[in-house]
């Protein structure tokens, strides 16, 4: 299977994650979830690398080399995770999808800033593509799905679209470790199994700091299913993005896995009823004007 399938089917699983979390997430705490999420994911990451990767560069590795993927794990895994579960719980599935879509506008701010890396005139204009997305997703009332007739503050605005979008900034944030570690240590899948590691380890001790918010709440069978379920799919899925990136360019990887926005928006409803994942006019334009903005920015 070449690079562009693996793309695919990476993006149709992350997709297939975004819409069974949704659902777990409506029956457990947040930091509970998230830390089952991630010692899946780890299991499952730790296990394929045993298989296939050679673990005896794990010797030889530099300690900077540790650091910037445990500093990669902790933005992506850690902190941008709980992020994207703390969002699906406030707005839903269908609506974090796409906020979670401008992760490149946040990717070129920051190149530009560490790197000088200045994006060129189109590549503003796909920019402002995503914005205007965005905006038009986030002024919808989650709760109404009318937000052409309703009015919002941006206050309000602000309100329900923050954590997607904060989950898409860290999400911008670990590539610039990620690189700097694989200079010493150009092992990407390793890399990413001790940040999905370390991130797991250091949410175990974040749960025992909250147990007071979770010990007493009962979690049904139901959403254990569910969660075990969303933790297998996104720890499959972030080892076949890799093996793309390991067979296709990155600019192919990132447009194609970007079909997890419309895979959501399709399946969502379907797993947690259209009574909450709502999927109106507004979200599919908004949608559609992110995934163009970001296509712009991948290809040029």
């Amino acid at each position: 299977m070449n690079g562009a399938l693996w793309a695919l089917a990476a993006g149709v699983g992350f997709g297939l994650f975004q819409s069974v979390n949704r659902q777990a997430m409506r029956g457990m705490n947040l930091f509970l979830a998230t830390f089952v999420q991630l010692v899946v994911s780890a299991v499952i990451l730790a296990v394929i690398s045993v298989l296939t990767e050679d673990l005896g560069l794990l010797r030889s590795a530099p300690l900077s080399a540790y650091f910037y993927f445990v500093a990669a794990g902790f933005f992506h895994f850690l902190i941008g995770w709980t992020f994207l579960n703390a969002s699906q719980k406030k707005i839903g599935a269908a609506r974090t999808s796409p906020l979670i879509g401008t992760n490149p506008v946040f990717a070129t701010i920051l190149a530009a800033l560490t790197l000088g890396e200045f994006p060129a005139p189109l590549e503003l204009a796909g920019i402002g593509i995503i914005v205007v997305g965005a905006y038009m997703i986030s002024r919808e009332d989650p709760e109404e799905g009318n937000g052409a007739n309703t009015p919002r503050s941006a206050i309000a605005i602000l309100q329900t679209s923050w954590l997607g979008l904060s989950a898409a900034f860290c999400w911008a944030v670990s590539p610039i470790f990620i690189r700097l570690g694989l200079r010493d240590f150009p092992s990407p899948l390793l890399g990413v199994t001790i940040g999905v590691t370390a991130s797991a380890l250091a949410y175990g001790v974040i749960l025992f700091a909250q147990r007071r918010d979770w010990m007493g709440a009962p979690v049904t069978g139901e959403a254990w299913v569910y969660k075990l379920t969303a933790g297998l799919l996104v720890g499959l899925s972030t080892w076949m993005r890799w093996v793309a990136l390991d067979l296709a360019p990155v600019g192919v990887v990132a447009s194609l896995t970007m079909i997890s926005a419309p895979t959501v928006l399709l399946l969502s409803p379907l797993i947690s009823g259209r009574h909450l994942e709502r999927v109106t006019t507004i979200l599919l334009v908004g949608t559609g004007l992110i995934v163009t903005g970001a296509l712009l920015l991948t290809f040029l």
